[in-house]
């Protein structure tokens, strides 16, 4: 079975860094790609980072330039690092496995995710 556990969130003023975690298990985590998602109350979950098993990596506008991904198949994690941190970004943070379509290059998130890790950015 599955299981996403993301962690490091927490309340950090405007202009601060967080980093957050998500450790995967029941998969062959270096074979998948993993994305990273957020949601705010009475919203969608929006797309904000994937990292496929071959290094490619997108984001989302809002985030580019500040936010970075990455991932340690050692340890079975997907990182995301957040950098000049905006109130914008106060949500609760989900990674997910999903899957890379080459030929579009688009990410679909499947239907495992974590319990999420909220990050509260103070103005």
């Amino acid at each position: 079975q599955v299981q996403l556990v993301e962690s490091g969130g927490g309340l950090v003023q405007a202009g601060g860094s967080l980093i957050l975690s998500c450790s995967a298990s029941g998969m062959t985590f270096s074979r998948n790609s993993m994305g990273w998602y957020r949601q705010t109350p009475g919203n969608q979950r929006e797309f904000v980072a994937f990292i496929t098993s071959r290094g490619n990596i997108n984001y989302a506008d809002s985030v580019k330039g500040r936010f970075t991904i990455s991932r340690d198949n050692a340890k079975n994690t997907v990182y995301l690092q957040m950098n000049s941190l905006k109130p914008e970004d106060t949500a609760l943070y989900y990674c997910n496995s999903g899957t890379y379509y080459t030929n579009s290059g688009t990410y679909v998130p499947s239907d495992y995710w974590g319990q999420g890790t909220q990050v509260t950015v103070s103005s």
